[in-house]
């Protein structure tokens, strides 16, 4: 059932912020989650500092993670050994309220108003609430919370109440350590929630506390990994005596005082977080941790100067306007700004897939980052996608090791990771989906096309691009049939798996093959150079050439269809049906041939993309969050643009309606990233990595007009579409206050394969007068000689 969509009265539809004016007991999870806050280091989840309405409260640290002995029914050679699980950190959201001996809680107490909204503009959570108190008292209470920015391991809270008459008001102010809370284990009823570690995980180091302020510090059982955390707390009313309690699970500060008619009471609470993720030999003690957070403590005014000036920067660049429709601009600008709170802060590390909002997907990095994610980090932050490539960089020694677990050469990355080792003990839907080095290839080539930063080939490029080439040379083997063929693996749809010459995986594979040859590179022999030539030239790609249609694998065209009138009861039929029954069916979980005709665009017809559109789109069940986005690029692509408009909209409510009724565990970071790539590649057209950007605008004709904006090159190209065209052109980056790239070179662009040469002068294009190009207008990244059809192979 729709849930913000459906709900204007509760959910009134602002441009900048999401709204709750009316508080209504049963989604408090999911709301949880669209009200998080994070910087990408540090995120707290959206719950109500009464904590009596939370289901899943919390604060977490991307990378901050407990590890545990995996437990396989039946062992076998290279499965995975050790789970990774990322870890609630002692969390400072909560406070208790007593007025005139009445506990103030949403549950229980009379509630005359309600409000409480994120604001995308600034980054500040605020929650109002005016209270009919049982002495008849009428009292409102403001939290307001924010994260930092540049000190991105602090949070700060205020908290004020007014009152109408004089109360006695009783305040604590609470740090408790959620993680060592018995919480029900859901993670056996469905696989893509976090388990519950057994026993204590956060064992405490060092813990002090006095005159309102606390210092602490926890080690995790297994990972041996430290943190540090240092609380501060400051009120308005001078002299007031208060109490200071300090326990391993939780510790308090507590206000006892008479609040006077019409005065405001305010308490901040300015909290600090430094980690220590080294071996416990190499750590430092817990004094010295707790010491190292008080150093990041952090006026709360100072939080929102940082919050203010961040975002005022990043939407100068990174905002998506959709003209004459409010609320889809209300869900797009929800999606950008999760994007940011996924990112912006996380330094050299993994993107998890929920980001840091929840503990979904147990903190895990996988391909969603590469695919999904650094499209739209490289196009408005592009520092921040070098260093998610450094990330997998600094994974490359494990990667090698893993390699040589599978009898394969070069380095094999893991499917899911925190730590760099494989946490997945799946690995028909895990370790077999070896298409992540592809994307983590491709993502790497796509920074360095779209960047122009000189370094990073040399320092991180040519190494990801070459190791995992070497993975897939050594994977693939040449066929009798002359082809090179890649057996055993799972692609993107992990409704089919472990299978021969999956399309995707091929596909992609060529491409890596491809980008590594043409490197010049001294750790590159000319006869590896040729294998990796032959094996890319001669890549098989299984088709059917009665049905005209690439097959997703060698056998998928015989496999049975899927029964249309199971019921929508039983979807996702991952927890419904045994993995086998789903396996020989025709059906998917997610779009995966139509993937791999969108990142490789070039390389495929216009009528062989919509035939496989025409195929594929109907057998896809969009079980995957990672789905919708893809489908409805392509949709606009083929030129079907109600159907673009659908799989759009589904992809822009998936959290905000929880549509698959697990936001609650945290937000689909890689869908949002899909909603960037929905509007910027489906709806503009954009593809890259060719000869210079391209444009093939699809503009909805619900929609009024669609404007971004691109770093491309160090220029900060504007694009704004409307009905019948398109205008470009450089502008001022605001973010930097300075010309793009000092000497605003123009920059050559194309429209439907017309070359445009775009500078600070508005160029407008009026599509009707530029017709949509032939396929041959578009030549391969990585030219090479074609080669017949043979047998039911194309190459």
């Amino acid at each position: 059932m729709a849930l913000i969509s459906s709900d204007r009265l509760r959910f009134p539809c602002e441009p900048w912020k999401l709204v709750e004016s009316i508080h209504v007991p049963g989604d408090a999870g999911t709301l949880e989650t669209l009200f998080s806050l994070g910087n990408g280091h540090l995120g707290i989840r959206g719950a109500h500092w009464a904590g009596a309405d939370a289901e899943l409260p919390g604060t977490f640290i991307n990378g901050f993670h407990e590890t545990w002995d995996i437990k396989h029914a039946e062992n076998a050679y290279g499965f995975a050994r050790i789970g990774q699980r990322i870890v609630y950190v002692p969390d400072a959201n909560n406070f208790n309220i007593v007025i005139d001996g009445e506990q103030l809680s949403l549950a229980e107490s009379t509630v005359q108003n309600y409000r409480r909204s994120i604001d995308f503009a600034t980054g500040v959570y605020e929650c109002a609430v005016t209270w009919e108190c049982r002495s008849g008292a009428t009292v409102t209470t403001v939290e307001r919370r924010a994260v930092g920015i540049e000190s991105r391991g602090s949070l700060g809270i205020e908290l004020s109440l007014t009152t109408d008459r004089q109360v006695s008001a009783d305040i604590t102010s609470l740090v408790i350590n959620r993680q060592d809370q018995p919480v029900e284990d859901h993670s056996a009823h469905d696989p893509r929630r976090s388990g519950r570690h057994a026993g204590r995980v956060l064992r405490p180091l060092h813990l002090q506390g006095s005159d309102g302020s606390l210092r602490m510090a926890w080690e995790t059982a297994e990972s041996h990994q430290r943190i540090g955390m240092a609380v501060d707390h400051w009120i308005s009313a001078e002299g007031q005596p208060f109490e200071t309690v300090v326990g391993e699970d939780e510790s308090t500060v507590r206000y006892v005082m008479a609040v006077n008619e019409g005065e405001t009471f305010r308490l901040e609470k300015s909290v600090s977080y430094v980690v220590n993720t080294a071996d416990a030999s190499a750590a430092e003690p817990g004094e010295i941790l707790a010491s190292d957070a008080e150093l990041g403590l952090v006026p709360f005014d100072a939080l929102l100067a940082e919050g203010a000036a961040h975002y005022r920067d990043y939407w100068s660049t990174a905002d998506i306007t959709i003209g004459g429709q409010p609320e889809q601009q209300q869900a797009v600008r929800w999606s950008l700004f999760q994007l940011a709170q996924a990112t912006a802060r996380a330094g050299v590390a993994g993107i998890p897939a929920k980001g840091v909002s929840g503990s979904g997907y147990e903190g895990h990095y996988f391909w969603d980052q590469e695919v999904y994610l650094l499209p739209y980090l490289t196009y408005t932050n592009p520092a921040a996608a070098r260093q998610v490539l450094e990330s997998r960089h600094a994974m490359l020694p494990d990667a090698r090791i893993r390699a040589k677990e599978l009898s394969v050469d070069g380095a094999l990355f893991p499917w899911r990771t925190i730590n760099g080792h494989e946490a997945s003990a799946y690995y028909a839907a895990g370790t077999a989906q070896f298409h992540i080095a592809a994307a983590i290839s491709f993502a790497a080539n796509r920074y360095q096309w779209a960047s122009g930063d000189a370094s990073f080939r040399a320092e991180v490029g040519a190494d990801l691009l070459i190791e995992t080439a070497r993975m897939w040379a050594s994977l693939g083997f040449f066929g009798k049939d002359g082809l090179f063929h890649i057996h055993g693996v799972t692609g993107p749809d992990e409704y089919t798996a472990v299978v021969n010459d999956n399309l995707y995986t091929n596909v992609m594979a060529r491409f890596n093959l491809r980008a590594a040859a043409a490197l010049e590179h001294p750790d590159v022999p000319d006869t590896e150079r040729m294998v990796w030539q032959q094996a890319a030239a001669r890549m098989s790609l299984p088709y059917d050439p009665d049905m005209e249609i690439y097959s997703q694998d060698n056998d998928f065209m015989t496999l049975e269809p899927w029964d249309w009138s199971t019921p929508r009861s039983k979807y996702p039929l991952l927890l419904n049906f045994h993995p086998l029954v789903i396996y020989r069916h025709q059906v998917l979980k997610q779009a995966d041939t139509v993937l791999a005709m969108f990142l490789q665009w070039q390389d495929f017809t216009a009528e062989e993309k919509q035939r496989a559109f025409d195929f594929y789109d109907p057998i896809t069940t969009g079980d995957s969050t990672l789905s919708a986005c893809v489908q409805g690029i392509m949709a606009a692509e083929v030129g079907y643009s109600d159907v673009a408009l659908k799989h759009f909209t589904e992809a822009l409510f998936i959290d905000l309606d929880n549509t698959h009724n697990n936001t609650v565990d945290g937000v689909h970071i890689a869908s949002t990233g899909g909603i960037w790539s929905s509007l910027v590649c489906g709806f503009a057209g954009m593809r890259d990595q060719g000869q210079v950007p391209h444009f093939d605008p699809r503009l909805p004709a619900e929609w009024d007009s669609l404007s971004f904006r691109l770093k491309i090159r160090g220029r900060l190209l504007s694009v704004e579409l409307r009905p019948g065209s398109i205008s470009l052109a450089l502008v001022l980056d605001a973010a930097s206050g300075s010309a793009p790239d000092a000497g605003a070179e123009p920059l050559e662009v194309s429209v439907r394969g017309q070359r445009l040469v775009v500078g600070v002068e508005t160029v407008t294009v009026r599509l009707d007068e530029v017709p949509v190009p032939a396929p041959s207008v578009f030549p391969s990244l990585f030219p090479t000689a074609g080669l017949p059809v043979i047998g039911s192979a194309r190459v």
